[in-house]
């Protein structure tokens, strides 16, 4: 029998699990014990035939799963470029978890549109970008980008004579898809579910940081999709864009941007110089749980031309009925969909211009901290820091490996892995508004002691 929603008793308990877990978020490990995964097992069993009570299922959540979780809302969890997530945002979301909206159409959810339409002017004059431009509201920038690409292969096609709505992709005429060798996996993952195939895609050569080599791109045309990127994942670089996008507009070539958490940078006065040239391209991708610590999970496509993106996410039913309100769903290829545009609009207004250059120059501040006290200790930091990604290594490749698992076993922080120019490298990625300085201090120190107890071979 289904609960009550007058009985709050489940509800009371979710919200004493929830704050048992904030309160001890500051002294958690940042990765679950070994004790903790193995007890994952309890959740191992058949399902129940007559069910079981609310006040026993978040019980034995709290008990078995809060201590198996990353401690991503902490301020010394560095991995996978996740931010945090600001309170009063995740305050904002378990309201709109109880509302339960379908953000697809205003008919389902007048506030979810409104919400909607309030972000994209705000996001709009935030980045710069130019005034017609329409957002769309996904999961992540790797939906986003696909959005984007989607658009622009709709409108190139269309240059070319072919309705890929119609035709399909099937003996369409060939688009010019250029991107650089240091793009991001989601963006070739897009191009592939778009139909163009990895033989099909020309990559340039990316420099000592990851950056597009500008002086290398090859004639454009208007049958051109070129994708740049605001934000390396290793190292932060950001793409030449005022030389690229320049070239770009002569020629007529589409330009997206993948931005999933550099885009930001255009809030910042002392960063802005890094997207200088974006306002000039066509398509955007940029995730706000990022750099801007909204929940999970919230990535925004942006587009400069309405037309090619509705077209592309388009959606037909006898049954939907379309508003002379903002209709969501026209701008995504989701129809039902959860109204991320609550905590999104939450974190915005919450923060306020202000705050959110604040946020994100903080954040850069963090990383520039991080650098510098594992140079002092003997790491080799690779990249220019030149926004809120540090990539280092020890002296050997070994070393690196093993102060790398010794660090992620210890607790005290958690950061990944990655590869740079052929050897192994670890990558901090500064995206939490609760990490201090102190974090900081006490994350290099547990770098610096497991390379004492390693030394080079």
């Amino acid at each position: 029998m289904i609960e009550d929603l007058d009985n709050k008793i489940v509800f009371e308990q979710a919200k004493a699990c929830a704050f048992d877990y904030m309160d001890t978020i500051p002294t958690r490990a940042v990765f679950p014990s070994v004790r903790a995964i193995d007890d994952l097992a309890q959740f191992e069993e058949p399902l129940p035939a007559g069910g079981e009570s609310g006040e026993e299922i978040l019980k034995m959540l709290h008990r078995y799963g809060s201590p198996a979780t990353a401690a991503q809302t902490g301020g010394r969890y560095f991995g996978f470029v996740n931010g945090g997530a600001v309170p009063t945002a995740v305050a904002a979301r378990w309201l709109a978890d109880v509302w339960d909206q379908n953000a697809g159409l205003y008919l389902t959810s007048p506030i979810s549109s409104k919400l909607e339409e309030v972000c994209e002017g705000w996001l709009v004059d935030l980045l710069g970008l130019p005034p017609q431009t329409v957002a769309g509201f996904v999961g992540g920038t790797s939906l986003a980008s696909f959005c984007g690409l989607a658009a622009a292969r709709y409108e190139l096609l269309k240059r070319l004579g072919w309705d890929v709505n119609e035709k399909g992709m099937r003996a369409a005429p060939a688009v010019r898809v250029v991107v650089g060798e240091q793009a991001h996996g989601s963006i070739f993952k897009a191009l592939s579910l778009l139909g163009f195939g990895r033989e099909n895609i020309e990559t340039l050569p990316a420099d000592a940081q990851g950056r597009m080599d500008a002086s290398r791109l090859p004639n454009l045309d208007s049958e051109t999709l070129l994708v740049t990127q605001a934000g390396n994942v290793n190292t932060g670089a950001f793409d030449d864009f005022e030389a690229i996008t320049e070239r770009a507009v002569k020629s007529g070539a589409w330009v997206h941007v993948d931005g999933a958490f550099g885009l930001w940078a255009a809030v910042s006065k002392s960063k802005r110089r890094l997207t200088a040239g974006i306002e000039k391209a066509d398509s955007w991708s940029v995730d706000a749980h990022k750099t801007l610590n909204t929940p999970y999970d919230c990535g925004i496509v942006l587009c400069k031309h309405r037309i090619p993106l509705v077209a592309a996410m388009q959606a037909s039913g006898a049954y939907l009925e379309y508003s002379d309100q903002r209709d969501g769903m026209l701008y995504v290829p989701e129809m039902s969909r959860r109204a991320r545009s609550v905590e999104l609009w939450t974190t915005l207004k919450y923060l306020g211009s202000e705050g959110i250059e604040q946020l994100v120059d903080g954040l850069c501040d963090r990383a520039r901290q991080f650098a510098a006290g594992l140079h002092a200790e003997g790491f080799r930091v690779l990249n220019e820091v030149v926004f809120n990604q540090v990539l280092f290594a020890a002296d050997t490749p070994e070393q690196t490996r093993s102060v790398l698992d010794t660090v992620q076993r210890s607790g005290i922080c958690w950061c990944g892995g990655s590869s740079w120019e052929g050897n192994p490298a670890i990558r901090v990625s500064v995206c939490s508004w609760a990490t201090t300085a102190e974090d900081v201090e006490n994350s290099v120190s547990a770098f610096a002691r497991a390379k004492g107890n390693h030394s080079p071979v």
